[in-house]
C-alpha cells in the first residue's frame, strides 16, 4: 500500500487495522491517521478501505467517524441550535433529541450512521404509542441536525432524507360557535380578569403573548396592540423573550368593546403606583401570570360555571380565527392577525372547520357572473 493513501494493517487472525492519511499535526509535524478495525477477512478490510477512499475524495471529512452521535449533536445543539432557537425550543430539541434519540443511536459510530437505523428508531417509538406528531417533531430536530452535518461535510448525504413518517391524523380542536362565543362573552362580564379573556377571544393571540403584552404596548386612540414579546418562566424566573417566530411581530386592530374594557382597566390601575412599561395583566399578587394555575383558578372554572365546552385556553385563538373567516374576513387578514407563517398554512389549519368555504367563493362568483 502507498503510505500517504491508505493502510490495512494485520491486528490477529481475522482482525484488521484500516487507515487512512489525513495530513501532519501542524505543531509535531507528525502524521496523523483515521482508522477502523475490521473483523473478517482481507477482501472485507479492502472493501473498507476502498470505501474511506471513495467518502475522503467526495469531499467527506473523514474524521468524523471518530465521533459517536451523541456527542455529535451535543456540539450541534450548543453552536448551532443554542444561539438561533429561542430558550423554551432549545429546551424542546434537547428534550426529544435526550429521549428518543440518544438511548437509541446516542452511542453509534456517527460517520456509519444509516437511513435503516433511523427508520428503526421511528417504528420502536411507534411501537412505544408515541403519537405521529411526536415522532415526526424528533424527526424534524434530527433531520435538522444532520442536514447541518452535511453541510460540514461530516455526511456525504443526509442519512434521515430516505426514511418514511408515520401519518399525522388532521388537527382537531375544539372551538365556541357564535351563540357559544356570546354565551363566553355574558360570562366574563364583571370577572376580575374580563380584559384578559376579550383580548384572547378577539385578537387570536397565543397565551403566551397577550401575556407579556405591557402598557406600552398598546395604543389606546388609534385601537392597537403590537405583538412584539412573549413571557415565559426560567428556573432563575420570568423573562420576556422574542416571538416564535419573525412574523409573529406584529400590530393587531381592537375591536371597540374590548378597548373599551382596556382603558377601564387603565384607569383603574393606580397611576402613582402603575409603570408605563409593566405588565397589563397581572397576578393578585401583583406579578406575572402562570398560565396553568390561571387556567386552573379562573378559565376552567368560568367554563363550567357558563355551561360551555370544556375547550383549552389556547383554542380562544382557534375560536378566534374561525369566527373571522366565518364572518367572511380575506384568510390573508387572518393570518396575519394571528401571525402565520404563510396564508397556506392558515387555511391548512382551519379548513376543516370552515367546509362552506367553497360554497360561499362559488356563490359569490356565480352572482358576478350571472347578476351583470
Amino acid at each position: 500500500m502507498v503510505r500517504k493513501v491508505g493502510q490495512i494493517i494485520r491486528r490477529g487472525s481475522s482482525t484488521w487495522l484500516v487507515r487512512i492519511y489525513v495530513g501532519r499535526d501542524p505543531e509535531t509535524r507528525r502524521r496523523k491517521y483515521v482508522g477502523k478495525f475490521i473483523h473478517g477477512g482481507l477482501r472485507s478490510a479492502q472493501a473498507q478501505l476502498n470505501r474511506m477512499l471513495a467518502e475522503r475524495d467526495l469531499g467527506r471529512n473523514i474524521r468524523s467517524s471518530r465521533q459517536t452521535v451523541g456527542q455529535y449533536l451535543d456540539h450541534w445543539l450548543d453552536i448551532c441550535a443554542r444561539p438561533r432557537l429561542r430558550a423554551k425550543s432549545f429546551r424542546d430539541y434537547s428534550s426529544l433529541l435526550a429521549r428518543y434519540v440518544r438511548p437509541h443511536l446516542g452511542s453509534r459510530s456517527f460517520g456509519e450512521l444509516s437511513s435503516a437505523e433511523i427508520q428503526t428508531l421511528y417504528s420502536a417509538l411507534l411501537n412505544r404509542k408515541l403519537s405521529a406528531r411526536t415522532i415526526c417533531y424528533t424527526h424534524a430536530v434530527l433531520f435538522s441536525a444532520l442536514r447541518q452535518a452535511v453541510r460540514w461535510k461530516l455526511l456525504l448525504t443526509n442519512p434521515a432524507e430516505d426514511v418514511y413518517l408515520p401519518r399525522q391524523p388532521r388537527r382537531r380542536f375544539t372551538v365556541f360557535d357564535v351563540g357559544q362565543a356570546r354565551q363566553f362573552i355574558a360570562a366574563i362580564s364583571g370577572h376580575e380578569h374580563e380584559a384578559l379573556f376579550a383580548l384572547a377571544l378577539t385578537t387570536g393571540m397565543r397565551p403566551s403573548e397577550y401575556l407579556a403584552l405591557t402598557w406600552t404596548d398598546f395604543n389606546l386612540e388609534c385601537g392597537t396592540v403590537s405583538v412584539s414579546k412573549t413571557l415565559e418562566w426560567r428556573k432563575g424566573g420570568w423573562c420576556f423573550e422574542d416571538t416564535k417566530r419573525e412574523r409573529s411581530r406584529r400590530m393587531v386592530k381592537l375591536q371597540n368593546w374590548v378597548m373599551a374594557l382596556l382603558r377601564r382597566l387603565d384607569e383603574g390601575s393606580e397611576t402613582a403606583e402603575r409603570n408605563p412599561g409593566g405588565l397589563v395583566f397581572t397576578s393578585n399578587r401583583g406579578g406575572p401570570i402562570h398560565e396553568s394555575k390561571f387556567i386552573e383558578r379562573h378559565f376552567k372554572p368560568l367554563l363550567r360555571s357558563a355551561g360551555l365546552p370544556n375547550i383549552r385556553l389556547y383554542d380562544l385563538r382557534h375560536t378566534s380565527a374561525t369566527l373571522a373567516l366565518s364572518a367572511g374576513v380575506s384568510p390573508k387578514i387572518v393570518s396575519e392577525q394571528l401571525g402565520h407563517a404563510s396564508v397556506a398554512f392558515t387555511l391548512e389549519v382551519y379548513s376543516h372547520v370552515l367546509p362552506h368555504m367553497p360554497d360561499t367563493a362559488a356563490m359569490k362568483v356565480e352572482a358576478l357572473l350571472m347578476n351583470a
